[in-house]
């Protein structure tokens, strides 16, 4: 769908959808790969694992892993890992006034085509973009010609940030779209190209991560400055730079970068595509009860690091309709 006219109307149908982080299983002998199923309700979650070098670790067991929700472990009932799986990426750009400033607006597009450029067969990608509304730029496809063309039909930097707000549909919006076919599910995340400066959010960041944690979709976000706005060079970020996005990031099983040069912005770009790739899906079973469930997920080997969303929702909390209204 593309037009802003259509935006809004887009946004209220995806947040009236329900988020899928916990879910009645079927049996096991219809269960595609990945797609962990029992007789139970279960939660997945997708991790990656560093070690001290920052290498991803790839030949891990279930009895290599400890999950716990609120403090209590849980049996893992699943396990799966993913050594070069396919990715699912909304790349969501922020066209709000503060773009313009320098090559921000050119810097976040440049960053695209490199991400764009790292995806191969069974990868698929969309294109968004916000101010205080959000286009669908481009339908999700695998054709990264179409996808590199449709950076051209951004439009140009203008007016307010609603980012949180962004991020929430854009969330809601890949996670719509399934996990993909063929032999393995894609996975999802949403890559955020941002200056980080918000001014027109109805949500907070705590109140997306929650929403996007609770469907497992990672959000990466790279933040394009000047130079002399660097943390790294002695500068000072924008404050949701230096707090709110980086947590966001983070607690949906993401992370975030800074780039104010070229180098930076191919780094990340690269990195973020080959982490996806890299994935553990463990499934467990959830516990009784609506709300906010915290969960974490350690591996028994201190010297590894393991990155995963922090819960998950269980029952209908009313976020999303409220959420819904303030779209309308």
């Amino acid at each position: 769908m593309n037009g802003r006219m259509l935006a809004n109307s887009l946004v209220v149908a995806l947040f009236l959808l329900p988020a899928p982080g916990v879910v009645r299983a079927a049996s096991a002998q219809d269960r595609p790969a990945a797609t962990f199923r029992s007789s139970v309700d279960v939660v997945s979650v997708s991790a990656v694992v560093r070690d001290r070098k920052g290498r991803f670790v790839s030949n891990l067991t279930t009895k290599d892993f400890i999950v716990a929700e609120g403090g209590q472990p849980r049996p893992i009932l699943d396990f799966q890992a993913q050594a070069d799986g396919p990715v699912k990426l909304a790349l969501l750009f922020d066209i709000s006034g503060s773009m313009r400033v320098g090559t921000k607006a050119v810097d976040a597009q440049q960053t695209a085509r490199v991400i764009l450029s790292a995806l191969k067969r069974g990868d698929e990608a969309a294109v968004f973009a916000f101010d205080t509304g959000l286009d669908r730029v481009s339908s999700f496809t695998s054709d990264v010609a179409s996808l590199i063309s449709a950076l051209d039909r951004i439009d140009r930097p203008y007016g307010q940030t609603s980012i949180y707000d962004a991020v929430a549909a854009t969330a809601k919006a890949i996670a719509a779209q399934g996990p993909g076919g063929g032999r393995m599910p894609q996975r999802s995340a949403v890559v955020l190209l941002t200056d980080g400066i918000d001014t027109r959010s109805r949500l907070t960041s705590e109140q997306v991560s929650e929403i996007a944690s609770s469907i497992d979709i990672p959000v990466y976000v790279i933040a394009v400055m000047a130079t002399i706005d660097d943390p790294r060079a002695g500068g000072t970020a924008h404050d949701d730079v230096a707090g709110p996005l980086p947590n966001l990031a983070r607690s949906t099983g993401g992370e975030m970068f800074t780039a104010s040069a070229p180098a930076h912005a191919s780094v990340a770009a690269r990195q973020i595509v080959d982490e996806l790739r890299h994935q553990y899906l463990l499934a467990f079973e959830a516990s009784g009860g609506a709300g906010w469930k915290p969960v974490e997920v350690r591996a028994r080997d201190r010297g590894l690091t393991v990155r995963a969303r922090s819960g998950y929702t269980a029952g209908n909390t009313g976020l999303d309709d409220a959420i819904s209204q303030e779209y309308r």
